[in-house]
């Protein structure tokens, strides 16, 4: 199962901290040491989650990590690992500004955060391009995107919310 979870919460207390004003730091320090409180006891998970499958009982999962690394069939397609390296730095950001949004809601502040992880790895999904398709295998399909063939796994990358 792929997994990612948002990590770097010093950084995010760094950046929280660097942009209060002196008349709010109380206020801030106080919803602060709430959501680092909780972030220990939360994460979120992206990705195909267990449970996802096609039709046939093959998991989803599975069929992303065939893509990934590629078979003695097929070559990698690494859409996971570059959604991770193009989006990773501005992770911590995005979570900032759902808590800020959210009001300090931690949870609704990931879920937000996840559904934006989620879309980012549908687009690598959709814009990936590389190493193409066979001549062949574009024939049988009739389109060259490679990574989709029906759309399901593309429309089962999920999320979920974890309270340790």
């Amino acid at each position: 199962m792929a997994k990612t979870a948002i990590k770097g919460m010093a950084r995010l207390q760094a950046r929280l901290n660097g942009s209060v004003q002196e008349a709010q730091k109380g206020w801030m320090a106080r919803l602060l040491e709430r959501v680092l409180r909780r972030g220990t006891q939360m994460h979120l998970n992206a990705g195909f989650l267990e449970g996802a499958t096609y039709p046939d009982g093959t998991p989803v999962a599975a069929v992303a990590y065939w893509n990934e690394f590629g078979t003695d069939r097929m070559p990698p397609r690494p859409f996971m690992r570059q959604t991770i390296a193009k989006n990773q730095d501005q992770w911590p950001k995005l979570l900032a500004a759902c808590l800020k949004q959210s009001g300090g809601d931690l949870e609704k502040a990931l879920d937000m955060t996840a559904e934006r992880i989620v879309a980012q790895i549908q687009e690598e999904i959709r814009t990936l391009q590389s190493p193409p398709l066979a001549p062949a295998t574009v024939k049988a399909k009739g389109f060259d995107k490679p990574l989709i063939n029906t759309g399901h796994m593309l429309n089962s990358v999920g999320y979920e919310v974890v309270s340790d």
